[in-house]
């Protein structure tokens, strides 16, 4: 993909939209995530991005925007996007912060409040073969921690049948659609 870049890497603008891109083309157009529409349609995702690049200032990025989450009322603010264009360049140590993302969920006592799923342009599942399309289910452009209500989380899958196939169906999609397709669908706007 190409994107727009300054001598400092890609701006706020691009990184929303290459990742507004990625959510309405792989995401909701593939329907990886049967819950994503709604909120989608209602603008109730927030897309904050944070050009911090260290552990310890992610970290901080994400405990504010854990707060900022919690500040507005789900029909206003239901999720947050917080993506991180230059942070963790490497899978590996975007999956080892994840540990630290966690800690800080129970810091702040959002253990059952908050749940974060996480996205990275070389996310790999430790059970499937490196060049496995099926990856791209967690693949985006830039590394992203997603943080969702736990209530919305439940509300979603107590009214969606078969909540526990959508990882499988999830796999099953990406594979009929295979590389060329995921390389096709994921061009940028």
């Amino acid at each position: 993909m190409s994107d727009t870049l300054t001598s400092a890497g890609p701006n706020e603008v691009t990184v929303v939209a290459r990742t507004r891109h990625w959510l309405e083309q792989a995401v909701i157009g593939l329907n990886l995530c049967p819950f994503a529409k709604a909120v989608h349609a209602k603008e109730q995702i927030h897309w904050r991005v944070s050009f911090e690049t260290g552990h310890a200032a992610v970290k901080q990025a994400l405990m504010a925007e854990l707060n900022a989450l919690l500040a507005h009322d789900a029909s206003d603010r239901d999720t947050t996007l917080l993506i991180l264009p230059n942070a963790f360049p490497e899978f590996w140590e975007f999956n080892d912060f994840l540990a630290t993302a966690d800690r800080a969920l129970t810091k702040m006592r959002l253990d059952g409040v908050v749940q974060i799923a996480s996205f990275h342009p070389h996310y790999q599942f430790a059970d499937a073969e490196p060049d496995d399309v099926a990856h791209c289910t967690n693949r985006a452009p830039y590394p992203v921690l997603h943080l969702l209500r736990e209530d919305s989380v439940a509300r979603a899958v107590a009214a969606f049948p078969e909540a526990q196939a959508i990882y499988q169906r999830n796999i099953d999609t990406l594979h009929a659609l295979g590389w060329d397709g995921w390389r096709r669908l994921m061009v940028n706007p």
